[in-house]
């Protein structure tokens, strides 16, 4: 078993007489996090799966004096894929609100949906953490640093989701079934979403553009359909934990970019299953894409997984100077620039400089990932 690190951070807040929220995408290890949480209480854990139609029968219509006899002596009450549970925000409060002693643990795989009918309900009465797939850091604590960094190629290729990485030898039929509809489940459910077709060429051109400014005009033109129905598809992949967004830092100069973005996915192997693309890094064209995209999404794993508080952004300007990934830590900027070939070196923007002389700059390459992947950003704050 991989140990996840969230799993510590989790273990802090638990019994405080506060609900444990968990997001994440459907198959990052969210089950598996919250069985091994509370394995020392197995037998007084009352599980329920929202994916079961009985237990969203019995979880329908809540009330007190139904929920008594369903709760019984158990001391752990967890409801998995509590989006699929009607009404969860009241499920959960009355939960929440008639058993004190009780921790009552929800997890979810969409956003959308759970924010929704829980948000109100469970003001002040929550604290929510999100699973990512595994991490680098993870996986060096599982096999070692030596056996990770020489996997590194493959996992920009194929990814970091449980099942990929724990089967090796499988990663192709595996991702290929992940990044079906599986993935979408949530999506596909959805009301809203009246296109499928266009979720799958929505992602396509997604896919191409990581590393690049995403402009929801050209993606309208290129996909012929409005540009309002692609902002509300690239929200709701966003909400699905597939993709996420990167704005970019507009403060002190004239000429920075005002409404840019780029769009990252979560995982690598989801992009390249996503174009069907598995080719080794020797044979692409793609490949200082897939470094970025793998950075980005990794430092966001280290980040999260610490409980550490960030804003991110990419940075250009009218002219095209450009920084790849810049972050904001207690006031203080930090910039970077990826480079797969660290014999690139990059040229810093005297114009950023000028803007920002109080930040810091660093080239993340292969030879320096672990101060970008594993050191843990101090509080004084510098890396």
């Amino acid at each position: 078993m991989v140990t996840r690190h969230l799993e510590k951070e989790i273990q802090k807040h638990l019994f405080k007489r506060k609900t444990i929220i968990i997001l994440g995408a459907r198959q990052v290890g969210k089950t598996t996090l919250v069985k091994n949480l509370i394995k020392d209480q197995f037998g007084k854990t009352l599980f329920l799966n929202g994916d079961d139609s009985d237990v969203r029968e019995v979880l329908s219509n809540l009330n007190p004096t139904k929920i008594i006899p369903l709760i019984g002596d158990h001391k752990i009450v967890v409801i998995d894929e509590a989006q699929r549970i009607p009404e969860t925000g009241l499920v959960l409060k009355i939960i929440h609100d008639n058993f004190e002693n009780i921790q009552l643990i929800a997890t979810g795989s969409s956003s959308f949906e759970l924010a929704t009918k829980i948000n109100e309900p469970m003001t002040g009465r929550k604290f929510e953490f999100f699973l990512h797939p595994f991490s680098f850091e993870e996986m060096v604590d599982h096999h070692g640093l030596l056996t990770e960094r020489r996997l590194m190629e493959h996992r920009m290729i194929y990814g970091y989701y449980p099942d990929i990485a724990l089967n090796p030898g499988h990663e192709l039929k595996l991702l290929k079934s992940l990044a079906s509809s599986f993935l979408y489940k949530d999506l596909l459910n959805l009301e809203q979403i009246q296109k499928p077709v266009l979720l799958e060429k929505l992602l396509k051109a997604l896919a191409l553009q990581i590393g690049n400014e995403v402009s929801y005009n050209e993606l309208a033109k290129l996909l012929d359909y409005d540009k309002g129905t692609i902002e509300k598809y690239v929200d709701l992949l966003e909400k699905a934990y597939i993709i996420f967004r990167l704005n970019g830092l507009n403060r002190n100069v004239r000429n920075e970019i005002k409404k840019g973005r780029k769009i990252y996915f979560y995982d690598n192997g989801i992009r390249n299953a996503i174009l069907g693309n598995f080719l080794p890094l020797t044979s692409r064209s793609d490949t200082g894409a897939l470094w970025e995209n793998f950075l980005i999404s990794e430092r966001y794993k280290l980040l999260h997984n610490k409980d550490i508080d960030f804003k991110s952004y990419f940075w250009r300007t009218t002219q095209q100077q450009e920084i790849d990934y810049i972050e904001e830590r207690q006031g203080k900027l930090f910039a970077f620039e990826f480079k797969w070939n660290s014999r690139k070196r990059p040229h810093l923007s005297k114009t950023f400089t000028t803007a920002y002389p109080d930040s810091e700059f660093q080239l993340i390459s292969p030879e320096n990932i672990l101060d970008f992947l594993m050191k843990q950003p101090t509080s004084n704050p510098t890396l």
